[in-house]
């Protein structure tokens, strides 16, 4: 009995380390350009918002490290390169977007003020919270969650009893390709090395706990995370889908989560859910830069000098970028995830294998050639995607900006088989 409710606390505490109120505003965009064909959709966010992140998890398991750990087989200045860009990437990106999801839903529609000043005075907060470690934040996220899950709920079985007859067509030529994309932008899989090392060490096991006990625990607990991700994504594209013909046609993200909200619980439970999502988007920003100040202070000899001068460079960058809509920043968000994101899939796939199939040699050559092959997507968002055209088209999955899964697959089938006959002739 004892067990089974440390599955369950561990679980919910995965959930809530993945469910970011930034998250929410994904869902529902992409039901309202789902239509018929939404439950493509859902399974392709699902792979890369849900199950990519519970492998990294897993993986957390099977290291009982840190982040630098997942990049260590291919080599130690590689793993520090990587750790290095994981961090300014979250610092520059996912962070600064909770400033704008805040201004967007709790401030824009009830005050005239600027988005810039929302963003200095969010940051300047988030600096003192980070500098202080107050313990509101912890008493926060313990009621936040449940609240906010509560109240999506009611939206996802409102919305489905309540809404229109009418149900637009697709909008999305590859809605699997287009559902697993946007799961990029949820930067799950990053916060599950990111934070997942945290979480998994300071998880409450006995000092007499073995590795495989742990091991189960922590699978089981992701299960729960994971299948309560997908009823509250499912539930929310869905929705998406039942109150397409009701939204803009160029509605953006946030504009249509409020819309939802305000048809199934109305103006009132509107206002609230704004407030407890710019409260949940508070308690993200804090832990990014916490997280990454306290990451760069470890490898500059505990340095709280380093700390402060991280969190400051951090707080700037969220007030600069932060003040930019959502919609820019998921723009610009794009090019930094289609280079980064498929290597920390692979990342994470190489450390959930048996180790006999992941050698330090799979190890570089599956990573190199995944980096390779991702300049192409990367490029194609940050130059005139006609010099790629040539290109793209001889490498397959690459006008879908899934170039790199063929050939990465291919190396890992190739090295292995170089690993065996090595190891044959040597014995």
């Amino acid at each position: 009995m004892h067990k089974t409710k440390e599955i369950f606390i561990n679980g919910f505490a995965l959930f809530s380390m993945f469910f970011g109120a930034g998250n929410l505003i994904l869902p529902p965009f992409l039901g309202k350009g789902a239509g018929s064909l939404w439950l493509w959709v859902t399974l392709g966010f699902f792979i890369t918002a849900v199950f990519i992140p519970m492998l990294g998890i897993l993986a957390h398991a099977r290291l009982q490290g840190t982040m630098y750990d997942f990049g260590k087989k291919v080599s130690p200045i590689f793993s520090l390169i990587y750790c290095f860009i994981m961090y300014a990437i979250c610092i520059a990106l996912p962070a600064p977007r909770t400033a704008s999801v805040t201004h967007e839903m709790a401030i824009a529609p009830y005050f005239n003020s600027s988005s810039l000043v929302t963003s200095s005075i969010y940051f300047g907060l988030v600096f003192i919270f980070t500098m202080n470690r107050s313990k509101v934040l912890t008493l926060l996220g313990k009621f936040l969650t449940p609240l906010i899950i509560f109240i999506l709920l009611a939206i996802i079985f409102i919305g489905i009893f309540s809404a229109p007859e009418t149900i637009t067509s697709s909008a999305f030529k590859t809605p699997f390709v287009d559902g697993l994309l946007e799961g990029y932008q949820t930067f799950d899989a990053i916060a599950s090395i990111v934070v997942g090392g945290v979480l998994v060490i300071s998880m409450n096991f006995n000092t007499n706990t073995s590795f495989e006990e742990k091991k189960e625990l922590i699978t089981k607990a992701g299960f729960i995370a994971g299948l309560g991700l997908l009823i509250i994504y499912a539930g929310l594209i869905y929705n998406g889908v039942l109150f397409s013909s009701t939204f803009g046609e160029s509605a953006t993200r946030t504009e249509i989560l409020t819309s939802l909200s305000n048809q199934t619980l109305g103006n009132i439970g509107s206002v609230f859910l704004s407030v407890l999502v710019a409260l949940a988007c508070f308690t993200t920003a804090v832990g990014i830069i916490t997280g990454t100040a306290d990451y760069f202070k470890g490898i500059n000899n505990n340095s709280q000098k380093v700390f402060t001068i991280t969190a400051i460079i951090g707080c700037l960058l969220g007030i600069a970028v932060g003040q930019f809509d959502v919609k820019y920043i998921i723009n610009i968000a794009l090019p930094a995830l289609m280079f980064i994101y498929p290597i920390t899939i692979i990342l994470i796939i190489l450390n959930v294998l048996p180790e006999k199939y992941t050698s330090t040699t799979v190890f570089k050559i599956v990573i190199g050639v995944t980096f390779l092959f991702s300049i192409p997507d990367f490029l194609g968002f940050v130059i005139n995607p006609e010099y790629l055209l040539g290109l793209k088209n001889s490498i397959p999955f690459a006008n879908q900006n899934l170039g790199w899964i063929l050939p990465t697959v291919l190396s890992f089938v190739i090295a292995n088989l170089i690993e065996r006959k090595k190891l044959n002739s040597t014995e």
